[in-house]
């Protein structure tokens, strides 16, 4: 299975997060499928792969729940069918 999620790069104390399509049974910081945009919490700024996420999505990709909040304010949700929106 494969789930959205936050894979964390910077240094210390200066987090910046990756968004990554990534096998659920990989660690935080393995091999990852893709990297379909960043977070970085500290200048509050986002950059998404819109066309790669939605097609994630529709292939049955779980994204955790921060990576949700995070698609849920960029309203990528509304670009979903409505039957598409079964997560955890």
């Amino acid at each position: 299975m494969v789930k959205l999620r936050l894979k964390r790069c910077g240094r210390k104390q200066r987090a910046v997060y990756r968004i990554v399509a990534i096998d659920v049974r990989s660690r935080r910081e393995g091999k990852d499928l893709r990297k379909v945009g960043f977070y970085d919490p500290m200048k509050n700024q986002t950059y998404l792969n819109l066309p790669v996420i939605l097609d994630f999505l529709e292939k049955g990709a779980q994204p955790t729940g921060t990576v949700q909040n995070l698609l849920n304010k960029a309203e990528i949700f509304k670009e979903l069918p409505y039957n598409q929106m079964k997560f955890n």
